[in-house]
């Protein structure tokens, strides 16, 4: 009766470190996923800034030179 319970515990806790180890190895891939899409993210993020930023100082350039252009007086006038 003792050599069924020393295999039993045996058993037990080979399985016990099949379950952990397979569970170690689906946390590592769903962390991979998540650091993934937040990389993504990010590169997503920043490049719609620069597009967003490149738009704005060029209508901002537009609406400086519009300015400067109603108060100095150009050669062609005189």
């Amino acid at each position: 009766m003792d050599k069924i319970k020393e295999y039993a515990v045996i058993t037990l806790g080979a399985l016990a470190f099949i379950m952990i180890t397979g569970m170690a190895k689906a946390e590592e891939n769903k962390v991979t996923e998540v650091i993934n899409s937040v990389g993504n993210h990010i590169s997503n993020e920043v490049e719609a800034t620069k597009a967003y930023q490149a738009k704005s100082w060029a209508e901002a350039k537009a609406q400086w030179q519009s300015l400067i252009n109603k108060f100095v007086k150009t050669g062609d006038s005189q």
